[in-house]
């Protein structure tokens, strides 16, 4: 039990420096723009150049850690994301800085594509879910400190100083490190190309996006994301006669990691959508200060950090399908009830219906995770666990991405963000409800004989 509580913290460290450095960042761009004398939308690509290069790698690093080995892929992500951190000190100019930003994604990549893996090696089976409910605490409690925390490092030093700030997390998650289980190593070679290849897609597709969304020529927009789905429909029947593919085929073959993922997908469209346009709207519709806008938001993540690990508790016990297909329920009440906010609303208006939707959906995304890790075959944890992490950024991502589009045309501050987050909601719902079904519930055999976790002594 020593060495597993001293596991939890080393992980728990590690990813509260990822969640805490993609987000303190966008406190800090007003005053790098003024800094490195940039307009304001080029500073935004501090930003979008980590969450990019984030997305790209986490794949390609869960296939990577089978063959070095987990823990010293991750240790070694702690490493360089230090390090990266350092020359953040040295930026003198904007390309030097979206550089040491990539480095540090690079970094960041590396600790999260195997983070869920490790967390099934540490826990024994029948706790998988807590552990991944504490793992959904983590997650929740760096997201709502990432910008109070990035403030006040603002208020008493220079910028480099923000992303300084998640330094501590990588250096306590080095120390405490040792005690995190050595796996054994897959002996198949690494695909390299097809590490490429993913990367490639992931980053015409997103990148040709975010592009067209912020203004750039729309042909060219267009091309570059039709170059990355021809990548991407090459990468996948390349990877379908794979062993172990980057991209897990063979995973998402099995009906019910195929309707957890898409389930997972379209939830964290659906809330990255709410969360980015309520600001706009709470200014620009209802005059609320900046200051009361955190404030508005803050339940979410307050009562996500509650729910989670009792959800992901319950998921040892109950069938993730029926828990998630409850927490839609309740989420798409929050939102319904969010899109017909009073004309006058009181912060008690707004807390509610926030706390009600973060509920819904920390008892869905909890037990989520825990099936789509359990499911999969124990040498298969850190594709599983890469998958986790790739869903979650390309959907926050995808939803960044709507969020601007709903704002170019002129609706992105009403009642339409909250609408299509529900809807969002009730596909994520229908999906778990699916898992229900005992075709899909109730695996073969040799499957169940697969999935068993490895624990931990």
């Amino acid at each position: 039990m020593p060495r597993r509580l001293t596991a939890i913290a080393a992980v728990s460290f590690g990813t509260a420096l990822v969640v805490i450095d993609g987000a303190i960042a966008t406190v800090a761009l007003p005053t790098i723009a003024q800094d490195l004398h940039v307009d304001s939308s080029s500073a935004v690509a501090v930003v979008t150049v980590y969450q990019l290069v984030l997305v790209m790698l986490l794949l390609p690093f869960s296939g990577l850690g089978n063959r070095v080995g987990l823990k010293r892929l991750y240790q070694w992500g702690q490493i360089v994301f230090t390090v990266a951190t350092i020359l953040c000190f040295f930026a003198k100019s904007l390309p030097f800085l979206l550089i040491v930003r990539a480095a540090q994604a690079a970094g960041a990549a590396a600790a999260l594509s195997v983070s869920s893996a490790l967390v099934r090696q540490i826990y024994p089976a029948k706790q998988l879910g807590r552990g991944l409910g504490v793992n959904s605490v983590v997650v929740s409690v760096s997201a709502a400190i990432a910008p109070t925390l990035g403030g006040l490092v603002l208020a008493i030093g220079p910028w480099p100083w923000v992303f300084a700030s998640a330094v501590p997390f990588a250096v306590a998650s080095l120390l405490l490190g040792r005690s995190l289980p050595d796996i054994p190593r897959s002996k198949a070679p690494f695909d390299v190309l097809g590490a490429v290849l993913c990367a490639t897609m992931f980053g015409l597709v997103i990148g040709g996006a975010e592009s067209g969304v912020h203004g750039d020529s729309p042909v060219v927009s267009a091309a570059v994301v039709l170059a990355g789905i021809a990548i991407g429909v090459i990468f996948v029947r390349r990877e379908q006669g794979e062993a172990e593919p980057i991209l897990p085929v063979d995973l998402l073959a099995r009906p019910v990691l195929a309707l957890s993922t898409m389930g997972a997908f379209t939830a964290f469209i659906a809330t990255m959508t709410l969360l980015l346009s309520l600001p706009f709207r709470l200014q620009h519709g209802y005059g609320f200060a900046p200051s009361e806008v955190g404030a508005a938001i803050a339940p979410w993540p307050l009562t996500t950090m509650f729910v989670a690990p009792l959800a992901g508790t319950l998921s040892d016990k109950y069938p993730a399908g029926a828990l998630g297909g409850i927490g839609m329920g309740i989420a798409i009440a929050g939102l319904v009830a969010l899109a017909f906010l009073p004309h006058d609303p009181s912060y008690f208006d707004i807390a509610w219906r926030m706390s009600l939707t973060g509920a819904g959906f920390g008892m869905f995304l909890s037990p989520n995770a825990r099936l789509i890790i359990g499911s999969a075959p124990v040498e298969r944890a850190a594709a599983a666990g890469g998958l986790i992490s790739t869903t979650r950024m390309v959907g926050q991502t995808t939803g960044a991405t709507l969020v601007a589009a709903l704002l170019a045309m002129g609706v992105g501050a009403g009642t339409t963000p909250a609408l299509v987050a529900a809807g969002l909601a009730l596909i994520a719902g229908i999906c778990s409800l699916a898992r229900l079904r005992p075709s899909v519930r109730n695996p073969a055999k040799v499957e169940a004989d697969q999935a068993q976790p490895a624990q931990m002594g």
